[in-house]
């Protein structure tokens, strides 16, 4: 199995996502993650996917996804052209006696701890995944009490890719 990203710029509509979702549910598609928000311009999307399957199933996403009607553009995000980062909410149970070691180890990551109470402390860590996936494996002797990840959201780099939106009207 292998991964993409795709960036979408789309019309900032109702059920925009939700025709892009069902997309992917009729055709059997997994969506490892999605995000989406406004862009510069409050009349489009940015929405960034990461999809897995075979290249034939990541073709065919591809060229599905562009026959939707509010899609006005997508390409590829490859890894080496690009810059993803993911934002991760980690609440972990943290006594007194626990909290001085995982503020520690939250510290090695950067992260930063966003909320303290008597029980808990959440921790706000933004970076690839991969930074995230080994904060989460430090953290395991840690009774982690809720976890919120937003998912990829990624742009390429340089300008050779950015789509002039003025020009999608």
């Amino acid at each position: 199995m292998k991964r993409k990203v795709f960036q979408l710029l789309v019309d900032n509509t109702s059920g925009v996502l939700t025709r892009i979702s069902g997309l992917f549910a009729r055709r059997g598609y997994n969506i490892e993650s999605i995000t989406a928000g406004t862009t510069t311009d409050p009349n489009f999307t940015r929405i960034t996917i990461v999809a897995s399957g075979d290249d034939v199933i990541l073709d065919q996403i591809e060229k599905q996804l562009s026959k939707l009607i509010d899609v006005r553009d997508i390409h590829e995000l490859e890894p080496e052209d690009s810059v993803y980062r993911e934002l991760a909410l980690i609440k972990v149970r943290a006594g007194e006696k626990e909290r001085e070691s995982i503020m520690t180890v939250a510290n090695i990551f950067r992260a930063n701890i966003i909320d303290v109470t008597p029980e808990s402390l959440i921790i706000e860590i933004t970076g690839n995944q991969s930074k995230v996936e080994a904060l989460l494996k430090m953290l395991q002797g840690q009774e982690i009490l809720e976890l919120a990840r937003t998912g990829i959201a990624g742009l390429g780099r340089g300008v050779d890719k950015v789509v002039d939106i003025t020009e999608l009207d």
